[in-house]
């Protein structure tokens, strides 16, 4: 799919990987829309964007919140072509800590954000994108979520993370095959260690010795090199039903 004059709906979009993706595609001729809980970031990230840019305060987990965000990116820029999925939690938390058993609300929370709140904005933005004319090969849309090589190599702490990342993967394959039929494609990225706002409470030092744990190259990712792997999944038509882990071959110790 060709990015020019295409609209692009990012969840996560005022910062880190969905504000790559989000600039990384306008810079490309498309129209983004920007769907985040944080008002501040994205009033700013839109005003800076300029008139390719909407902003819509939007709860993911929330399925009326996000049809009005889709009806509104639908209202201002007359279709919707590409769903990237970024919004996500990642609170750590032991099965069994020094206070006892893990909180099944805050387990709950983590599903509900990462793995709830991606399949509704799946199931939505695609039955929008069956009113897109077919183009080159039939194809009306695509559809990027985000796991996490927390999906394989979950650590001591991440129970609640690793499985609603897991579950990310695991249902990429069913939608591809359903979808294909309505010529939407979709595919996962499974990042690993990214210098986005969830490491950004971490003391540099932390942060540091966190990128020398990659084998190469030897820091964090950057989120312009997630965008640069969105981008390519929109570009070539054959990507579907596929998770790319995206982690310099990383791959997470125990603890």
């Amino acid at each position: 799919m060709i990015l020019a004059n295409k609209v692009v709906v990012v969840t996560g979009g005022a910062s880190g990987l969905g504000e790559a993706c989000a600039r990384m595609f306008v810079e490309n001729g498309s129209k983004a829309a920007l769907l985040d809980l944080s008002e501040d970031n994205g009033n700013r990230l839109a005003n800076e964007l300029g008139k390719d840019a909407l902003f819509c305060k939007t709860d993911v987990t929330d399925e009326n919140e996000v049809e009005n965000a889709l009806n509104l990116t639908m209202e201002k820029f007359g279709a919707i072509h590409i769903a990237i999925n970024c919004a996500g939690t990642g609170t750590p938390a032991k099965v069994i800590g020094k206070n006892g058993p893990l909180s099944i609300a805050s387990f709950r929370k983590v599903i509900d954000i990462n793995l709830v709140g991606t399949m509704i904005v799946v199931a939505r933005a695609a039955a929008k994108m069956l009113m897109n004319k077919p183009q080159e090969d039939g194809e009306r849309g695509v559809v990027i979520n985000t796991a996490s090589a927390a999906a394989f190599d979950g650590q001591i702490g991440q129970a609640a993370y690793s499985a609603s990342k897991a579950a990310v993967v695991g249902m990429t394959l069913p939608i591809a095959r359903e979808f294909a039929e309505y010529g939407i494609r979709i595919n996962t990225i499974a990042p690993g260690l990214f210098d986005t706002p969830m490491l950004a409470g971490l003391k540099q030092e932390v942060r540091n010795a966190l990128g020398r744990m990659v084998p190469f190259p030897k820091r964090l990712g950057l989120p312009r090199e997630y965008a640069l792997l969105a981008k390519h999944i929109v570009d070539n038509p054959m990507l579907n039903g596929e998770t790319i882990r995206l982690d310099g071959s990383l791959r997470m110790a125990a603890k």
